[in-house]
């Protein structure tokens, strides 16, 4: 799937992501500022969640509740150094925890996300568009 969306155009990416993703752990590469965090905020809120989200830039992993009592996990990477920072917070138990995983900067711990897992790519255009690419491995 390729869309190009605007920001008013969130919600409705959002849902789609959610339907066309064939697995729960979902990786999200893109620039720094491209708006990972921002679509992953819509996608919590479209899972049925009420908490606030915010990128977990310090803590590795925020947990967030939906109305049906699921948990979301949101993972950000980008300040680890190794895979073994990852390993000791048990990213393995989550990954295949079977509830969603909303992984930001994955390249940093390619080694330890599952082989399924579906990459989603946003890229930032020139007139205030992004690009979001959504692949299913597996």
């Amino acid at each position: 799937m390729i869309k190009n969306y605007t920001l008013e155009e969130l919600p409705t990416i959002a849902k789609e992501v959610i339907k066309t993703a064939k697995n729960k752990v979902l990786l999200f590469y893109g620039e720094m500022g491209v708006g990972k965090t921002t679509l992953i905020k819509e996608i919590v809120k479209q899972l049925g969640s009420s908490d606030r989200v915010s990128s977990p830039t310090f803590s590795l992993v925020n947990e967030y509740h939906t109305i049906n009592s699921e948990k979301v996990y949101h993972f950000d990477f980008y300040r680890i150094n190794n895979e073994c920072e990852a390993l000791d917070i048990g990213v393995e138990e989550y990954f295949f925890s079977d509830s969603w995983c909303l992984i930001e900067w994955p390249e940093k711990v390619k080694n330890l996300v599952p082989l399924n897992s579906v990459l989603i790519t946003i890229t930032a255009n020139n007139n205030q568009l992004r690009t979001l690419e959504l692949r299913n491995n597996g």
